[in-house]
């Protein structure tokens, strides 16, 4: 029986880890922003603020942080496949940086709205380049792990601002988010670049040293082999921005991405995050203070995203995501109930307790899967030659359905009561769970050219290399169109049909009848 523990899982991927927990440094930063208003608008309200504001004010900090992410993704299009993945994280790590320091030295809102446009700006630029170039290096049997790392970071950021923030100047809570990414600024620079993108510049010998740097191995041949395989399959597709959409596949992934990125914020999250306080206060909770509330909240959405990245690789994204859509749904709809009875005048003080237990129920059970699957696939399921434009895309769409969900939340509170966007924000996770019941294809354990074909809806072609065979001289084929070195070059078919065997280096070069993986 194969071992599946988990000293045998992470066996030999300390190189990965290291590589992963530097390059995600900045995502805590990026946390602490996101959450950043909650406990610090009323800071900025109180009279020993440095900087004056209003409610209007409040409100477009908001605003203007989501506006400053939409900004940045066109940006990471052409940085990521221009200058690499891990140049682009260590510019969002400076633009972040640049964003803490306008902020400690605000004296006007301008400079705030400054500060705040740059850190939605850098958040969403590195949000699309950690997760390509984590899914780019990860072993498959822990890239669900991996990928999730960089979501676990954002949730510890935000436990952070939570538990700093109230109590301390505005200025010392951008020193501790300054110190997360000069640490990065100092670190990551050392870190291998994803073979990947490597290999896709040509830059062969490069993409070999980093494969064995973060396998700890100088037996990755068979590996790089693969990658080279799938760069080049890749290559053969056009990269044009349209192409999401008139290639089968791409439309396929942009589908699911768009849905689930959608679904996030239609459950309601962005609008908990930024009103968990006055939703307990509208639910007359007498058992918990706010900002005791807050800080218990995004512990339990921590603990919840900590165990799914451990048990995502071991039983799969799709049940994960259709478990968690359903219960996130349920949890959404109680707290909808409870608000539709007091605001028909029915005595609930009895149960006042129960819209703080649904939405802590909701914390953990949507961390569980909905809130963090999506962000693993994102990574998995666009090909190399497409991934930027394909994450920017989700990306775009997420920002979008923040920025509406908001709104609408706003919008039917007022107009027809609180209870009936949390109608709406349940039936929404509801339908998402038959969505992903029905449309999503499970990725555990799946190389990232076995996923795409998956979404084409053919089978993976054999990896054994047989003379005569048909399929293999089909894949093969397109090495004529690439210039490889002479110590890793593959062969065009031989005239018989079948191909000649991909030429490694003379040290790691197999016969015909060895190359069987």
């Amino acid at each position: 029986m194969r071992d599946t523990s988990v000293t045998q899982i992470f066996k030999g991927t300390l190189p990965q880890l290291i590589a992963v927990i530097t390059g995600t440094m900045s995502a805590l930063s990026d946390g602490m922003h996101y959450g950043w208003s909650a406990p610090l608008i009323p800071v900025l309200q109180s009279d020993t603020s440095p900087v004056k504001i209003t409610e209007y004010d409040a409100a477009w900090l908001e605003n203007i942080y989501l506006l400053g992410g939409i900004a940045g993704l066109p940006v990471t299009i052409f940085l990521v496949d221009r200058i690499g993945r891990q140049k682009t994280i260590l510019g969002a790590c400076v633009t972040s940086l640049i964003a803490w320091t306008t902020i400690a030295a605000a004296t006007s809102i301008e400079c705030l709205y400054a500060a705040r446009f740059l850190a939605g700006f850098s958040g969403d630029v590195n949000f699309v380049a950690a997760p390509m170039y984590i899914a780019e290096i990860a072993d498959q049997k822990i890239r669900g792990f991996l990928s999730g790392v960089i979501y676990l970071m954002m949730l510890i950021g935000i436990l952070i601002i939570y538990s700093v923030g109230p109590f301390v100047p505005v200025y010392a809570s951008c020193v501790v988010g300054a110190v997360f990414l000069i640490f990065e600024l100092i670190t990551y620079p050392f870190m291998p670049e994803s073979p990947y993108y490597l290999l896709a510049k040509n830059r062969y010998e490069a993409a070999q040293k980093s494969l064995r740097r973060l396998r700890g191995t100088q037996n990755v041949d068979k590996e790089l082999q693969e990658i080279a395989q799938a760069v080049q399959r890749q290559r053969s597709e056009r990269g044009r921005p349209q192409d999401l959409l008139l290639v089968k596949s791409n439309r396929k992934a942009l589908l699911i991405m768009s849905v689930l990125n959608g679904s996030q914020h239609l459950s309601s999250i962005s609008v908990i995050l930024m009103n968990l306080h006055k939703i307990l206060e509208a639910a007359g909770s007498i058992y918990i203070a706010p900002k005791a509330a807050a800080i218990i909240f995004s512990a339990v959405m921590l603990s919840a995203a900590s165990s799914a990245s451990f048990v995502i690789d071991r039983y799969g994204r799709k049940i994960l995501l259709t478990t968690s859509s359903f219960l996130t749904g349920l949890s959404l709809l109680v707290v909808a109930i409870y608000f539709q009875l007091k605001n028909s005048d029915v005595d609930v003080a009895a149960v006042s307790w129960i819209p703080t237990v649904a939405v802590m129920v909701y914390a953990a059970v949507f961390k569980m899967g909905l809130g963090m699957v999506p962000i693993v696939m994102t990574a998995e399921l666009f090909p190399a030659r497409v991934k930027a434009m394909g994450i920017t895309a989700s990306n775009m769409m997420y920002l979008v359905f923040a920025l509406v969900s908001i709104e609408v939340y706003h919008v039917l509170s007022e107009k027809y009561g609180i209870q009936v966007p949390f109608f709406m924000f349940g039936g929404a996770c509801l339908v998402t769970a038959v969505f992903s019941a029905f449309f999503i294809p499970e990725t555990k354990g799946k190389t990232l050219d076995e996923i795409q074909f998956i979404l084409k809806g053919e089978p993976y072609p054999p990896r054994g290399l047989e003379n005569g065979s048909k399929n293999n001289a089909e894949h093969f084929s397109l090495a004529k169109t690439v210039t490889w070195p002479s110590s890793l070059q593959i062969h065009q078919p031989t005239e018989t049909g079948g191909p000649d065997p991909i030429q490694l280096p003379r040290q790691i070069r197999r016969s015909k009848n060895d190359v069987t993986a």
